[in-house]
Formats: structure tokens, C-alpha cells, sequence
């Protein structure tokens, strides 16, 4: 199947023009599953694959809702920083052995980005609770602005008022 950097748009777009915009027929239903984009297989499904899936051993315990987060990212830290050293030390002393430390690197550092991709649901309900927090602040400013703007404005008007009186 050859692929193309871009595809053409589906045939049913000519149906959406300007002047038959209402008799045209509703658009297709999302997509539900699997589906094939740019010659590769995506799913819709939002869902973090286990290091067992891929086939990468967890360093760290299997069940998430015990994982101490922080203290297992920093453990695996630690043991990065070994392995990095014993593989400097391999590749002086010994270097026809630094295959075996390599995939060692290569595994912490899969989990360490298997533990942090686990963070991610957290971070976005964060992100969202500052955003709308902001937004909230926002509004009571524009709402405290529109009403000094306004007692303001009444004020001017009572000294137009007394002033075209005293006239």
C-alpha cells in the first residue's frame, strides 16, 4: 500500500458547499478503534500500555495505586546514575561486556518514562484546575473594573447634574 505525505480529502467534501449546506447529508461518524493513518495502525483508546506489553521488566511495583511516585522516580534516578557509571567503567575495563549495561540503561529509563506518562492524567486535571482558577480571577477583576468604571460613571453624572442646577 503506498502512502502519501498527505491524503486526499474524502470525496463527500464537494457535498458541503456554500449553497447546499443545508440538503447535505450529515457528516460520518467519528471513528471508534483502530483506524490506519499515514500507513500506521492508531487506536482511539487513550490508554498507557504496560511495561509488561512492550516487554520491558518494571523496576517498580506492579500495583499503582501503592506507588509512591516520587520516591520511585528518585530511586530509579539513583540507579540510572550507578548503571551510568558501571558502564563507564566497563567501557574501560571490560568493553566487550557494555551490551548487557546498555539494556540495563535502557530499561530504567523506559520505566522512569512509563512512571511519568503515568503522571500524565494528573497533570492535565492540575493544569485545568490553574487554568479555570485564572480564569476565575480574571472575571472578578473585569467585574470589580465594571464596577468602579460604573461608580465612576454615577459620580460624573451627579456633578453633571449639580452642575447644570446651579446654573
Amino acid at each position: 500500500m503506498a502512502t502519501a505525505t498527505y491524503p486526499p480529502p474524502p470525496p463527500y467534501y464537494r457535498l458541503y458547499k456554500e449553497e447546499n449546506y443545508d440538503s447535505a447529508p450529515e457528516p460520518p461518524p467519528p471513528i471508534e478503534g483502530t483506524y490506519v493513518s499515514f500507513g500506521g495502525n492508531y487506536t482511539t483508546e487513550d490508554v498507557l500500555p504496560s511495561l509488561e506489553e512492550q516487554g520491558v521488566p518494571q523496576l517498580y511495583p506492579k500495583d499503582t495505586n501503592v506507588v509512591d511516585y516520587k520516591k520511585e522516580l528518585r530511586s530509579l534516578n539513583r540507579e540510572l546514575q550507578l548503571h551510568i557509571l558501571e558502564l563507564a567503567d566497563v567501557l574501560v575495563e571490560r568493553p566487550s561486556q557494555y551490551a548487557k549495561r546498555i539494556g540495563d540503561i535502557s530499561s530504567i529509563f523506559k520505566n522512569l518514562h512509563h512512571l511519568l506518562n503515568s503522571l500524565r492524567p494528573h497533570q492535565a486535571r492540575a493544569t485545568l484546575i490553574h487554568i479555570m482558577e485564572l480564569q476565575i480571577q480574571q472575571r472578578k477583576q473585569a467585574v470589580e473594573d465594571i464596577k468602579r468604571r460604573r461608580e465612576e460613571a454615577q459620580r460624573l453624572l451627579k456633578d453633571a447634574f449639580v452642575t447644570l442646577d446651579g446654573q
